[in-house]
């Protein structure tokens, strides 16, 4: 009989032989198969969230779809055109339209209305309403649906509409919203008389005034006017003001519409369901209103509304302007994807190198008695598939419980390569090493060991990739969407050259330093030299790879980070020009003794007074005002050099022979220029001398300004401004004490706005899976020291039992593992260092943090700029970190050694 296949017992055994390095490797693949999986889930999460809540915040008149059809033809009967635009064919209409909205659009039915409604606005003749500049307020006049399941009844009750309203009807019942009743003095039993019909005006009697239940959805603010009145203007000149109201009348009531001449049109308005949207239907969203705009789409919608209907809507707007800001994000959250992936691959190679030295001999005794490398490498791909198969889809798992709402193909592919990437490295390293049987272990020497020609091309063919990315990136940049694959992995490609190049050069300080240290009398470095020296070229190229890949990702993800919180600190800084800006609404004088109420708030260190007014230059013809803001110089200028904006010394501003001296802007010295100079304030003339120019001052942290000394001008007003700076200010504290002085303050503080700047999701979400980004490959690339010192601790451990028996003391031994581990360490963290730092330089021109930072921020026009520069902690945190744990191991493994006795590690015939 055939015997039975024996993999099973052989994977069994194995992993109960090693049940430790077992549970070690699948926590490692669980990790990075949850990670692999979690970020794209992660990215896609976050876009979701930005799109649905771009759609949410945009106003309702931007996203509703509305399809509008002219009134009837006159050549028709009226009662075919009263009929066409009833509620039961306003119905009709409705339901074949909403069924022919393209996916993903879906028409939220709650918030979707149909009706009739005058195009043009009706003049009202009602001389009992206001008039602002004496024109009679005018009416957009609208027999909607739905408005007893949108509003309550504050007085008297829904309008009606029998069964006789016609073409020729001109009495009616209408209501109105609680706004445009307190505004326009209106209430249930009041009549309006509308202008605009042939015969006589339409009489409108006000049944009901309604309360909206939800005002700020599309019901009732699709149509401007219909919530609440606004004042317009006609053209002109100086403007005249009226009022434009919105009026409700009842559905049935529509015929009425048709003999006016406010160009009556039907229209169905579809409120769009964003609930069910996802970051993937953008592309289809905006092709499905294109085409409902101007396609097939709308060619069917004519087919259900009528040959002539059109379609609206600024739906398109605001996914294009979301789609730029997230197409100006990713490519930034790509470098920090690349790293860490780089840095996982690295180590997970590392994991099976690992594994492939420590069973080496082990797998060249099964090939010396002749097994084939195919019988081999297929036990111990079943050997690690054991454990990584199941942690690979327990990570799988845990990464869609952590994010449930995503598409789970990309999380599917992550963790399935993962998965086999892990699989497949112990056979394949096995598989390589062991091509052909060998009697005995060949000696690695790095500080002789030539790279062949294939390395060599390799090594060549990445050079020019990360050249190629470079100068793309910093060509292109990463704005608005022209970044891509080889961009983004830009920062991760000039580490790798860098690792390889340095691995290059490793051996020449090795040979230079063992030559002196041979002729020392100690023999610990000389020792640790040559140990350092014969690490095997893979052992110490894969750990510097991984170091330097996480310390480069790490560099440019700290910098991004800082680069962000600057400029959201500039942004919220140029909007206060201190930590507290406490002014009127009007620009009226602050009450007296507000300086020192907020003086005597918790974390207030110094309060500045401002006195703003505008002047006007009498010896040119320029229409232009002058801001002019008049200060005490000391304690100005000590708030102006605290926070950074336009800081001078406090003898600039002053007073000599009668002539005021000025800090101005850059504009307003250009205008006036620096010779003395005459301006009129309301309190009288002054003249002025600009004695010192900034960009930017706390008073006018983004306009022009002419900064003067209070105390040398005239009748000039009270403050107008309170700037207050310290840390930690009670903002509650600091509203009760401004709203204790009076009323029409504004309260502004430079943390809440500096907060405000990260509330979109889009922005958040990058930010956050950048930090972790970070983090991880800060985690992978410690993983990754260990995992080599790991690699060649049982020779480690070996020598120093042979070195005892030979009189070697415990605190020699720790020395000189300790020094053995220290040249890989300052390799990996002084590279790491100086190729974060030129990898921020090299990449910083094409790295476009301005949408990252500011939440409304196009391209380039951040207040200053989001500028990306090198964050000394970044660089200097995990280098050292990088050190200290290098030696940490290499000293915990030699107290470890010395606890056991040297015939432990010595075995005869051992080459190591």
């Amino acid at each position: 009989m055939p015997r039975k296949d024996q993999g099973a017992p052989w994977v069994r055994t194995r992993l109960r032989t090693a049940p430790v390095s077992a549970v070690a490797f699948a926590l490692l693949v669980l990790v990075t198969a949850f990670l692999a999986a979690l970020l794209p889930r992660a990215v896609e999460a976050y876009e979701t969230d930005g799109l649905r809540e771009a759609l949410a915040g945009a106003s309702p008149e931007s996203t509703v779809l509305e399809l509008k059809a002219p009134q009837p033809g006159l050549e028709e009967p009226d009662a075919a055109r009263a009929d066409a635009v009833l509620p039961e064919a306003l119905r009709a209409v409705e339901g074949s339209a909403r069924a022919l909205l393209p996916e993903p659009l879906r028409a939220d039915p709650a918030e979707s209305a149909y009706g009739v409604r005058t195009a043009k606005s009706l003049e009202a003749l009602d001389a009992s309403l206001p008039r602002p500049d004496g024109l009679p307020p005018r009416f957009t006049v609208l027999a909607q649906s739905g408005a007893a399941g949108h509003a309550d009844v504050r007085e008297g009750r829904m309008p009606t509409a029998g069964t006789s309203v016609t073409v020729d009807t001109r009495r009616v019942e209408g209501a109105v919203t609680t706004q445009t009743a307190r505004v326009l003095r209106l209430r249930a039993g009041s009549e309006l008389t509308l202008a605009g019909f042939q015969d006589r005006p339409l009489t409108v009697r006000i049944t009901g005034v309604l309360e909206p239940r939800h005002p700020q959805r599309s019901y009732w603010s699709a149509e401007p006017t219909l919530r609440a009145p606004a004042l317009a203007s006609g053209n002109a000149r100086p403007p005249q003001f009226y009022w434009e109201a919105g009026l409700l009348l009842a559905p049935g009531a529509a015929p009425a519409l048709l003999g006016s001449q406010g160009e009556p049109e039907k229209y169905w308005r579809f409120a769009p369901a964003t609930g069910g949207l996802t970051s993937g239907d953008t592309t289809a969203l905006v092709e499905g209103v294109a085409s409902l705009e101007n396609g097939p789409g709308l060619v069917r919608m004519r087919g259900a509304a009528g040959p002539v209907a059109q379609l609206s809507t600024g739906l398109e707007q605001v996914v294009g302007s979301y789609t730029a800001t997230r197409d100006a994000i990713t490519p930034v959250v790509a470098v920090a994807a690349f790293g860490i992936a780089a840095v996982a691959v690295v180590v997970l190679t590392m994991s099976a190198g690992v594994a492939a030295a420590r069973r080496d001999t082990e797998l060249a005794l099964l090939r010396a008695r002749g097994g084939s490398l195919r019988g081999i490498s297929g036990r111990l791909l079943a050997e690690t598939a054991a454990p990584a198969v199941p942690a690979a889809a327990c990570g799988l798992l845990l990464a869609v419980l952590v994010v449930d709402e995503a598409r789970s193909l990309p999380a599917v592919l992550g963790a399935g390569a993962v998965a086999l990437l892990a699989c497949a490295g112990l056979p394949v390293r096995a598989a390589l090493a062991h091509r052909r049987p060998r009697a005995h272990q060949e000696r690695d020497d790095l500080a002789h060991t030539r790279p062949g020609r294939r390395r060599t091309v390799a090594e060549l063919t990445l050079l020019v990739l990360a050249v190629g990315s470079v100068a793309a990136l910093r060509r292109r940049g990463t704005s608005g969407g022209s970044g891509d694959l080889l961009v983004s992995a830009a920062p991760v490609l000039v580490g790798l050259v860098a690792a390889l190049v340095l691995v290059r050069l490793y051996p020449l300080p090795l040979r230079w330093a063992a030559g002196p240290a041979g002729r020392l009398r100690g023999l610990v470095g000389f020792l640790s030299l040559a140990r350092a020296g014969r690490s095997a070229a893979a052992v110490a190229a894969l750990p510097l790879l991984a170091l330097l890949t996480a310390l480069t990702t790490a560099a440019f993800g700290g910098s991004v980070l800082a680069g962000v919180a600057d400029a959201r600190d500039r942004a919220a800084l140029l909007e206060t020009g201190a930590d507290a800006r406490i002014s009127t609404t009007d620009g009226t004088p602050l009450p007296a003794g507000l300086a020192r109420a907020v003086g005597e708030v918790a974390g207030v260190r110094q309060v500045t007074a401002v006195g703003i007014e505008y002047a006007a230059e009498r010896e040119t013809d320029e229409a232009e005002s002058l801001p002019v803001a008049g200060v005490e110089p000391g304690s100005y200028a000590e708030l102006a050099r605290r926070t950074g904006l336009g800081g001078f010394t406090a003898d600039r501003l002053g007073a000599r022979g009668g002539v005021l001296d000025a800090v101005a802007s850059p504009e307003v010295a250009k205008r006036i220029g620096r010779s003395p100079h005459r301006i009129v304030l309301p309190g009288g003339a002054v003249t002025v001398r600009i004695t010192a120019v900034r960009p930017r001052t706390p008073a006018a942290p983004e306009g022009d300004f002419l900064l003067v000394d209070a105390a040398g001008l005239k009748d000039f007003g009270a403050p107008s401004v309170l700037l207050a700076t310290g840390s930690g200010i009670d903002a509650e504290a600091l509203r009760t004490a401004v709203n204790g002085t009076g009323a029409g303050l504004s309260v502004t503080l430079r943390g809440e706005a500096r907060a405000a700047l990260s509330d979109s999701p889009l922005q958040t979400g990058a930010e956050r899976i950048y930090v972790w980004a970070v983090v991880a490959g800060a985690g992978y690339a410690l993983l990754a020291l260990v995992l080599g010192l790991l690699r060649s601790a049982p020779e480690r451990a070996a020598l120093l039992a042979r070195l005892r028996t030979l009189g070697l003391t415990a605190r020699q031994g720790r020395r000189l593992l300790g020094l053995e581990a220290l040249p890989l360490a300052l390799l990996a963290a002084g590279g790491g260092m100086a190729v974060g730092w030129a990898t921020v330089g090299l990449l910083a021109p094409g790295i476009d943090l301005d949408r990252l930072a500011l939440p409304d921020a196009s391209g380039g026009t951040a207040p200053g700029g989001a500028a990306l520069r090198a964050d000394v902690w970044s660089l200097a945190l995990p280098a050292a970190a990088a050190v200290l744990l290098a030696g940490a191991v290499a000293v915990a493994q030699a107290w470890w050694a010395g606890r056991r006795t040297p015939i432990t590690h010595l075995r005869a015939g051992d080459m190591r």
